[in-house]
């Protein structure tokens, strides 16, 4: 009776690593290089993260969803050339090739912060949540900086 208890546990046991094993998926294969939110004038209530998501698997990954604790709405957001006007607009998915990288930056790809809480200052950081085609996601903490990277000599001037 003793050796069945424990055989059940090991069972039960590996079940559950199998199964959180699985769920890291593509999670495991993406990593994010110079993450950043853009820091924007008070009163104005969208801004946009933007990173390097590089692919160390041999498959495609896709981030479907993104979300963060600092606004209501997130969205997957890129720019496209309509009627020789430059427009954003909502995509499903950021498709990040197998070995290669998708580059979230102003005039591209990115995630959009759409009705900050509250206004987010120079310094803070972001966690920014992915969720890829296999329902794995990973936290990405972005720190929110000023357009251009000209922060650092402000931020000394703003306290």
């Amino acid at each position: 009776m003793h050796g069945m208890k424990l055989l059940t546990l090991a069972a039960v046991l590996s079940t559950a690593f199998a199964g959180s094993a699985w769920a890291a998926g593509a999670a495991d294969s993406i990593s994010a290089d110079q993450p950043y939110v853009r820091a924007v004038p008070p009163g104005q209530s969208t801004t946009a993260a933007f990173m390097v998501l590089k692919n160390a698997d041999s498959k495609v990954h896709s981030v479907v969803k993104a979300a963060n604790p600092a606004s209501k709405v997130t969205e997957l957001h890129t720019h496209t050339m309509e009627g020789g006007m430059m427009k954003m607009r909502p995509i499903k998915q950021i498709d990040i090739p197998a070995k290669g990288e998708a580059k979230l930056e102003p005039g591209g790809l990115h995630v959009m912060l759409i009705d900050l809480k509250k206004p987010l200052k120079e310094g803070e950081t972001v966690p920014v949540t992915l969720t890829f085609e296999d329902g794995s996601s990973k936290q990405v903490d972005a720190t929110v900086k000023m357009p251009g990277g000209e922060g650092q000599g402000m931020k000394m001037h703003g306290k």
